[in-house]
């Protein structure tokens, strides 16, 4: 039993079997233009290093740094231990313990489940933003802070003192040039049918 393969498409690649000549066997006009380049680059002066803790380099607004659990209106926490982000993220950088919110804790916690322990591995993340976008209760976002350098290992896993938002309202990070202006735009729409 014979196979005939037929071509994906119609398409057909024309291709040159070009002799090269003694100057491009050789090498030499690419070494040339080569050295060229990094001499030009030698003999330019450009101030290329910035002294980073006394002065930062301008960031995008969008920059992808630091993680933050945010807190809602009334300081309670929004996460619920859902998994989302979890799930979504390629690194496999984060991992949760989820538990039940007990009486007397409806001023710390939004639902009925929460996330008891609830860590990123910053080695391992990647910062693509991919848990941001998986979260339905808009609970995690990447702020534009610098995550700090450190000799060790350990401490380049956040937990939740790290991540999670203060309380105080004056302390609270502004994520709102990370929401997309849809998210903005259902946000003004469900408060003004809650203030109705």
């Amino acid at each position: 039993m014979s196979t005939t393969f037929q071509p994906l498409t119609k398409r057909s690649q024309v291709v040159s079997d070009k002799k090269m000549t003694l100057l491009e066997r050789i090498y030499l006009p690419a070494i040339l233009k080569g050295m060229s380049i990094t001499l030009k680059h030698f003999l330019t002066p450009r101030k290329a290093t910035v002294k980073y803790p006394e002065q930062e380099r301008p960031r995008s607004a969008v920059y992808r740094g630091h993680h933050v659990l945010k807190r809602d209106e009334q300081g309670r926490e929004r996460c619920t231990a859902c998994g989302l982000c979890a799930v979504a993220c390629p690194a496999e950088a984060i991992t949760m313990v989820a538990a039940e919110r007990r009486k007397g804790e409806e001023n710390l916690y939004r639902e009925e489940k929460y996330a008891a322990v609830y860590e990123i591995n910053m080695l391992r993340c990647i910062y693509c933003g991919d848990c941001e976008d998986a979260c339905p209760k808009e609970a995690i976002f990447l702020t534009d802070r610098i995550v700090e350098a450190d000799y060790l290992r350990k401490p380049f896993v956040f937990g939740k003192n790290e991540l999670v938002e203060p309380m105080e309202k004056s302390k609270r990070i502004d994520v709102s040039k990370r929401q997309t202006p849809e998210v903005l735009k259902f946000k003004e729409q469900r408060q003004y049918s809650h203030n109705r």
